[in-house]
Parts: structure tokens; C-alpha cells; sequence
């Protein structure tokens, strides 16, 4: 719309939607009408510095204004713009025509100053109130909102006691209040015919305006604290228009959210009750910048409040302004065929026809994703929501990725990285991808260093997988790699630890052994190891020294030596050094071995269990560490263990199953103990948890060693019925835990010595006896029966 304010100068205020084609077309014809001496933008004034580098090539939506608090990067907010968004196309087009262009909300160092320090969370910048609707989704200051908002979870139109103040959802929804006045159900389908549809004709801003007005009026107050950040807001905007004007500017295009738009139209309120409103308010020192965004971070499903259903097909409306319809099927059945799926011209044709023949239907101006998403379930599809499914994420939501230039603000650490990330061709893609690393190559073996300190410094680019080669080499790895926006922030986060991805990794390495737990520092020195940091092993180590010698938890110092054993080992491919952890691996397996005798007493079920699983941990790594000495301190201290009748079972049978399986237990031994441990004084559950600790995972056991199975098959056949009830769930665990090949096995061994033995009877074989043991019997048996012997 158009006012006067300040003489003869023209302002006119474009209200906006925040993300959407027919918006920022519209903004784009009125701006080309207008020809501003100076576009107002709504968005962060302090970000004005950075508005300079639209004009780069490098630039390329989707992007997003960072603002964070210097000195707490957690502390941070978006701005995110599309290239269909009507502020980015204002930005585009004043730095075509040479206008000046600045933003006019409440500045970052203001709306991040009144968020709670001590809560580091990250924002997408979205409407004041939260609402996702047209009306309001140009508002791009939630951030300047939020502290002084009720908690998130309240809905905008309620107070803190539960009264809706917002009956009729005007502030929430005013969108929905105008839908409904023109007779639709869907706000966003209303929307859609209005706006975004209309390809030739300018949005109606006056008409929008003049809504918003009324719908203003008719909006209950907010609560108090509420409607002072709205107002201070729209009394920042104020002021910066009269700046403007004051410095002679004579036509002013305001572009901003719809919502706001009338309190920008007109008579403006006087600037003294401004600044009045203004005065006083906290600052904190920002930073703003550029970083890369996503369409998917601008839809519904993202979380982001004044997010978009649909960012693809918004993105096409505004790029193929031509036959939109044919294009976009086009598109959908290039993604089907890239999938093996059978689609030809005719499909393309026929849902095309399809799609105008719905819109006729309905009354509205131009086929909409409704109707174009009905053809494709229709005809592309054939009625499979799986492929419908895949064409809603790959083209109606779709991954599309912006970029930022180099000249873009940033942290020393961020531009390492970026440094880092191009040399290694490691490129920051928004879509999952595995990546495979064979660390015998130089390169893969200097990406896996990178993602490894980015780790360490919490920048989850990458995610440890399952590597999908089938190799038992050591010198395999895989990543799971996403690059998300918000990594962004964690980045200016671990720039507070130094300004290479290196020594920022090795500074944040060294600070969290000061505070870490005894198997958390061990696991911590892996990962140094895996990312190649001398600098800070020494001071990990020293930090594991002194917290073993202080550590009298043997849980603690059998978790902690696993992982430094594995440590130790990386020399083989890696090249790391790793000798000075061998003489800290020792300490702890010797205090180890000392404290492993008064752990096992008096322990329960529970506790048993935690126990053997450390115990197969620790004889792994002791078996890996290939050491003389090492393994016998272990064995010893195992058959110390083994031989002690009143630990529980499902320790001594696993003692003695690691000391038969290393051959430091004969098997004629190993048969006499599991006698004992199944003998009739030996209470049932007791003989099962000592089975079940002996054959532990390792279900084939009994399927080769025929003496072995004989005895547990005669222990169970022994049992009374109310011993077997008891024992039955024990061993159902035991044997439940293999898995299915090793218990046919097992069934099939049993079933084949039941035969066996069952032959043996019905066959009548008669045993050899031996004449001079059986002689005293048949003589004793003579004289009973009253012969002569």
C-alpha cells in the first residue's frame, strides 16, 4: 500500500508472506513499479554489514543470518531465506538497481540479550507467536519474542494460568479467520489461490494491509510482557523509517510481515512514545554471518514455526513460471525412472490433463500441489503411497543445499574446516550418505582424522556405521555423514578451543580429562589416538595414572583397561605412537588382578552378570595385547576365581570356561568342575547360572564336545519336577541367547544320542565282561543260591 510520512515522501509497506513464490514476485513487480530510493527489510538491523554480500555469486539460497552471542555461541538465532522467499527477492533486486537496502527489526544484540544465558539453545527465527501462517510468516525476530514470552509450550493466545485470551485463534491462525470469510476450510489452500497461484497479477498488499487491520482490531490483547516485545519491535521499525525519511529519502519500500504490515501504513504514532519504548533495553555483543541452509529445515516437519509444507514445489513455482504443471511432472517422473520404475511420456501427459481437469473442477486459477499430487497417485504412482512418499521428499520437500562465499564473516575455526573439508574432497552435503575409508591411503586416512577431532570437539558431521565391505582387517572405517545448519553453531562453539580443527580438538581433549571418569578417560585416549593428537596424550595419560591409583571401583578399572589396550594397538596402521600407554595398561591390569578376588563376594544376579561381561571384555583385550606377562597375572587371577565355591556361578563357570578355552585347564578337569557345579547338593537355579556362564554365547560348543552335551543332557534328564520348573527360565535365557542354526545343531546332537543310546538296549548287546572283576560277584552269587563255589 502507499502513505505519506514525513512531506512528500512515499512509503509503501508490502506485507508479507515469509517463504512464498507469489509473494516474492509480487514484492518484485512493486519494487520495479516503485523504484525505492531505499528498501526496509525486516530482519535483524544489526545484520545491515553483511547484506553487502547478496551482490556475491558466491551466495546462493537457501542461506540463513546467523546472529550468536560473542562470548556464548550457544546463545544464537536464523534468519532463513529462500530464493522464493519476498525478502531475499528485495535484497536481489536493490543490489541490481544500486538501492540502498537495510534491515529494520529489533537488532540481534537486543533479542539475543533477553534469552536466558544459561540456556544455550538454537532457534530458527519464525513468527512471534509461533503461528505458521501466511499472515505471519514474513516476522523473522522470534528470538527479540522469546525472552520475553511465556515458555514455549504456551500457546501465544493463553496466559500462564490456562486462559485462552485468543478464543477465535485470530493471533494464532489470522489466516484461518480470513480463509474462513471467504468460504475455505484450508487456510493454506486459500492462501494458495489468492497468492502464491497468481502468476501474472501483483499480490493485492493494500487489501492484505487493510485485512490485517481489521483483524487487528479484532484480536484480544496479548498478555502484558507479550505485547510489549510486539510493540517494541514494531517501534523499532518505526524508527528507522523515520530515519530514513529524515535522511532524505522520498519513496521507501517497507517489505515485512503481513501482520505488522499496518502498523507501518499511515499516520505513525509520534516518535517520542517510541523511544520511550525503545530506552533502556539490554545488549549483548553479536556477531552476524551467512551459513548454509536446506529446504527441508524450512518445512513443517523441521520444527521450524513459520515453516512451509511444501519448500520443492514453492522453489519450482517460482523458477518455472511457464507451463508449471508439465514441468513439475516432468521432474516427478524423471525421479521414478531414476528408480526403475516404469513411466513413459503418456503417464507424464495423462497426469498432466488429469491435474488441469481437478483445478477446473474446483474453481481454482491454476492446478495446485492438491490436484498435481492427486495425478501423481493417480497415474505416475498407481495408487502406491510408498512412491507418493518418495516424491513428497525428494521433490516436494526436497534437499536442496545454499552456499556461502568465502568472504563471508567467520570464525577461524570455521574457515580451517572449510580449508580442511575441500582439500580432503569431503563435500557438505545435507543428504545422508556412508562414507567407506581404507586408512592404508593417505587420503582416507586424513579424513578419518578430521572426523574424528570434529568428534572430539562435538561437530556431529559424521557418525561412526557398520562398514558395509566385509573385511576382518583393522584398517576399514565408515561414516555416516549429514551436514545439518546448526552445525554451524557448533562450530562457533569449539572456536572458543582454538582456531585449527587440530588444536582446538587437542585444547578440548586435555580440558575434559581434567574432569572425566576412569573409563571415560581411557575411552578418551582412543580417540586422541584415532584422531592423531600427540599434543594431547600426555596429559590424558597422566590424568588416567592418577585417577587408577585413586579409582578403588574395579568395575571402573575393568571397563578402563579395554579400550587402552586397543589403544596401544593402533601403532599397526595408524603410524600413532602409543608405547607410553603399555606401562599404564600394566598398572591397571595388576590393580585389576589384586581387587578382582574381594569384587566377586556376595554379589547378585544383576551384578554377576555386569561382572562376566567385564570379564569377557578385559580377556579380550589381555588375549589382543600379546603380552607374556600380561596373560599370566590374567590366567591366575581366573583360576583363583574359578576354584572358589561360594562366588556365584555365572562367574565361576565363565572362569572356567576362558581357562579351558586357553588351554590353561585340561579337559578332564573342566569335566570334573562342571560335575561339581551340577551335583545333587547344588541348588537348581545355582547349576544353571554356572551353565550358563560356561557355554556363555557359544552354542556350538556343545555340538563338538559329545562328552559335554552327554553331561548336561543327564544333569536335566536328573532333575525332579519342581527343580526343573525352577531352572527351566534360566536355561531358556541361556539357550535363547543363540541363535538359530546352533540350536538346530544342538537339537539334532541331542536327538542323535538319544538314538544312539535308545539302539543300544533294543538291540540286546551284551556288554564284554571282565572275568577276574566279575569272578568274586558269581562266586558271592553261587553261595546265595546255595551252590558251592
Amino acid at each position: 500500500m502507499g502513505g505519506n510520512a514525513g512531506g512528500a515522501a512515499v512509503v509503501e509497506v508490502l506485507g508479507v508472506r515469509h517463504h512464498g513464490p507469489g509473494s516474492a514476485r509480487a514484492v518484485r513487480a512493486a519494487l520495479e513499479r516503485l523504484q525505492p530510493d531505499v528498501v526496509l527489510i525486516e530482519g535483524p538491523a544489526d545484520a545491515d554489514p553483511v547484506a553487502i554480500l547478496v551482490a556475491d555469486p558466491g551466495l546462493v539460497p537457501p542461506v540463513a543470518l546467523l546472529a550468536h552471542v560473542a562470548d556464548t555461541p550457544g546463545i544464537a538465532a536464523f534468519w532463513p531465506f529462500a530464493v522464493f522467499s519476498p525478502e531475499w527477492q528485495a535484497l536481489v533486486w536493490a543490489r541490481e538497481h544500486a538501492a540502498p537496502v537495510r534491515f529494520c527489526d529489533l537488532p540481534s544484540s537486543v533479542s539475543l540479550a533477553q534469552r536466558d544465558e544459561d540456556t544455550a539453545e538454537v532457534e530458527t527465527v519464525e513468527t512471534p507467536e509461533g503461528a505458521a501462517d501466511a499472515a505471519r510468516a514474513g516476522d523473522t525476530a522470534e528470538t527479540a519474542d522469546t525472552a520475553e514470552q511465556e515458555p514455549a509450550e504456551q500457546e501465544p493466545g493463553e496466559d500462564p494460568q490456562g486462559v485462552d485470551h485468543d478464543p477465535l485463534g485470530v493471533r494464532r491462525d489470522p489466516l484461518a479467520a480470513l480463509a474462513a470469510a471467504g468460504g475455505y476450510d484450508d487456510p493454506e489452500r486459500w492462501w494458495e489461490d489468492v497468492v502464491e497461484s497468481r502468476l501474472n497479477t501483483p499480490t493485492p498488499f493494500s487489501v492484505l494491509t487493510e485485512a490485517m487491520a481489521e483483524l487487528r482490531a479484532a484480536a484480544p490483547a496479548l498478555p502484558a510482557r507479550q505485547q510489549l516485545v510486539e510493540e517494541r519491535r514494531e517501534a523499532h521499525m518505526r524508527q528507522v523509517l523515520r530515519g530514513v525519511l529524515k535522511d532524505g529519502a522520498q519513496r521507501v519500500a517497507v517489505v515485512c510481515g503481513a501482520w505488522h504490515a499496518p502498523a507501518l501504513s499511515g499516520t505513525l504514532p509520534s516518535a517520542a512514545s517510541d523511544a520511550r519504548l525503545l530506552r533502556g533495553l539490554p545488549k549483548r555483543r553479536t556477531s552476524v554471518t551467512w551459513v548454509p541452509w536446506t529446504h527441508s529445515r524450512l518445512a513443517h516437519a523441521s520444527g521450524y514455526g513459520a515453516g512451509i509444507a511444501s519448500p520443492g514445489w514453492y522453489h519450482h513455482l517460482f523458477t518455472a513460471v511457464d507451463e508449471p504443471v508439465p514441468r513439475w511432472l516432468t521432474k516427478v517422473a524423471g525421479v521414478l525412472r531414476a528408480e526403475d520404475l516404469p513411466v513413459s511420456s503418456a503417464h507424464v501427459i495423462e497426469a498432466v490433463r488429469l491435474a488441469d481437469t481437478l483445478a477446473i473442477l474446483r474453481g481454482r486459477p491454476l492446478a495446485g500441489l492438491a490436484e498435481v499430487t492427486e495425478a501423481t497417485r493417480a497415474v505416475l504412482a498407481e495408487g502406491d503411497d510408498a512412491v507418493l512418499a518418495l516424491i513428497t521428499d525428494r521433490l516436494v520437500v526436497g534437499e536442496a543445499m545454499g552456499c556461502v562465499p568465502d568472504a563471508a564473516p567467520t570464525v577461524p575455526l570455521a574457515a580451517d574446516l572449510r580449508a580442511s573439508a575441500k582439500r580432503l574432497r569431503l563435500a557438505q552435503e545435507p543428504g545422508e550418505r556412508v562414507l567407506e575409508l581404507d586408512l592404508r591411503k593417505d587420503t582416507d586416512a586424513a579424513r578419518s582424522r578430521l572426523l574424528h577431532r570434529l568428534s572430539l570437539l562435538d561437530i556431529g558431521w559424521g557418525v561412526p556405521t557398520r562398514s558395509q565391505v566385509r573385511s576382518t582387517g583393522t584398517f576399514r572405517e565408515a561414516w555416516r555423514l549429514a551436514w545439518v545448519p546448526e552445525l554451524a553453531v557448533s562450530v562457533v562453539e569449539a572456536s572458543l578451543w582454538g582456531t585449527t580443527v587440530a588444536a582446538a580438538a587437542s585444547a578440548k581433549a586435555v580440558a575434559d580429562a581434567s574432569r572425566a571418569s576412569l573409563p571415560a578417560l581411557t575411552g578418551l585416549v582412543e580417540r586422541c589416538l584415532l584422531a592423531d593428537l600427540p599434543e594431547a596424550l600426555p596429559a590424558v595419560v597422566a590424568a588416567i595414572d592418577e585417577r587408577a591409583a585413586l579409582d578403588l571401583d574395579v568395575a571402573h578399572l575393568m571397563a578402563a583397561l579395554p579400550a587402552l589396550v586397543r589403544a596401544a594397538r593402533y601403532s599397526d596402521v595408524r603410524g600413532t605412537r602409543a608405547s607410553a600407554l603399555t606401562a599404564v595398561a600394566s598398572s591397571l591390569l595388576v590393580r585389576t588382578c589384586a581387587a578382582l578376588p574381594s569384587a566377586v563376594t556376595s554379589l547378585d544376579d544383576a551384578g554377576a552378570g555386569a561382572l562376566r561381561a567385564d570379564l569377557d571384555e578385559v580377556h579380550a583385550a589381555v588375549l589382543l595385547w600379546e603380552d607374556g606377562e600380561a596373560e599370566d597375572r590374567w590366567f591366575n587371577a581366573l583360576a583363583g576365581l574359578a576354584a572358589r565355591a561360594e562366588v556365584h556361578g555365572l562367574l565361576t563357570g565363565r572362569a572356567t570356561r576362558l581357562l579351558r578355552d586357553a588351554a590353561r585347564l585340561s579337559l578332564t578337569e573342566s569335566a570334573h568342575r562342571l560335575q561339581r557345579a551340577l551335583s545333587v547338593g547344588t541348588p537348581a537355579p545355582a547349576q544353571a547360572a554356572w551353565v550358563e556362564g560356561f557355554l556363555g554365547r557359544d552354542g556350538l560348543l556343545l555340538v563338538h564336545d559329545t562328552d559335554l552335551l552327554a553331561l548336561l543332557d543327564d544333569w536335566v534328564c536328573s532333575l525332579a519336577q519342581r527343580e526343573f520348573i525352577e531352572v527351566l527360565p534360566l536355561l531358556r535365557r541361556t539357550f535363547g541367547a543363540y541363535d538359530r542354526a546352533e540350536r538346530r545343531s544342538i537339537g539334532d546332537a541331542v536327538t542323535r544320542r538319544a538314538a544312539v543310546t535308545s539302539s543300544s538296549f533294543s538291540s540286546g548287546a551284551v556288554a564284554v565282561v571282565d572275568d577276574a572283576l566279575a569272578s568274586p560277584v558269581l562266586r558271592t552269587a553261587v553261595l546265595l543260591l546255595g551252590g558251592q563255589a
